[in-house]
């Protein structure tokens, strides 16, 4: 990447719009909201009309990810979307916040599912099964979109010398692609793994940010790629 020279620690990573160099000691994978919520079925984006066609393969590509990383000693961050179970922390009346928020907009229409979407402590706010945080991995709760914002992110990944995030989770148009957003803007190195990202809508708004991230934002790369990276790495050690 711009022509520096890599040191002795970093590894090589096919990726887009070119090729990267990164260390995984002061790297972090960071799994965006993979709730029930959003990635099974009967949790909020299913009841809300969004497909979820797909989602089982994203996240056992996740896990297996997850898996390379740890074994490479990378840090694990999962993000967790989600309010009280009064939804105090989703805003006051005026808030953009209870303005906009589908989850929150569909608990008014449904007053039968108030309370039960991203409540904490309830099954649509806990982390898919297939998806579960170990020892050594950090869990970050949030209350919006970014996991930068009202969060101790940034403090976490500075506090380890953290360079290069490596984004999955859902959805791919929203929550992680804001996240991504914020990483560049924190002067982060932002890689998107793109067959590990789920979408809220129809294809083409995954590929729209995998767009942006390529030309404005950071950096795309495969599960494969960066498993076969990882996976190098640990043996060599």
């Amino acid at each position: 990447m711009s022509g520096r020279m890599r040191t002795p620690h970093e590894v090589a990573l096919p990726a887009r719009p070119e090729a990267i160099e990164f260390d995984p000691a002061s790297s972090a994978i960071i799994v965006v909201d993979m709730q029930n919520a959003y990635a099974s079925k009967g949790g909020y984006l299913d009841l809300a009309g969004f497909d979820l066609s797909g989602i089982d393969e994203v996240i056992s590509r996740t896990a297996d990810v997850l898996t390379a990383a740890r074994h490479a000693g990378m840090q694990v961050v999962f993000l967790q979307n989600g309010w009280d179970p009064d939804y105090k922390e989703a805003g006051g009346p005026e808030a953009a916040n209870q303005r906009k928020s589908n989850a929150l907009r569909l608990m008014r229409q449904r007053p039968d599912l108030m309370g039960k979407l991203l409540s904490k402590g309830g099954w649509d706010y806990a982390l898919v099964d297939g998806l579960q945080p170990e020892e050594a991995d950090i869990v970050v709760p949030k209350s919006r979109y970014s996991g930068f914002v009202g969060t101790p992110l940034d403090s976490i990944l500075r506090s380890r010398g953290i360079k290069h995030l490596f984004v999955v989770g859902v959805a791919t148009n929203v929550c992680v692609e804001t996240t991504i957003r914020d990483a560049f803007g924190h002067e982060y190195y932002p890689v998107m793994v793109s067959d590990c990202c789920h979408q809220a809508g129809p294809r083409h708004i995954h590929d729209a940010t995998i767009f942006n991230v390529e030309t404005f934002f950071g950096w795309t790369t495969t599960s494969e790629a960066l498993r076969s990276v990882l996976n190098s790495r640990a043996d060599a050690a």
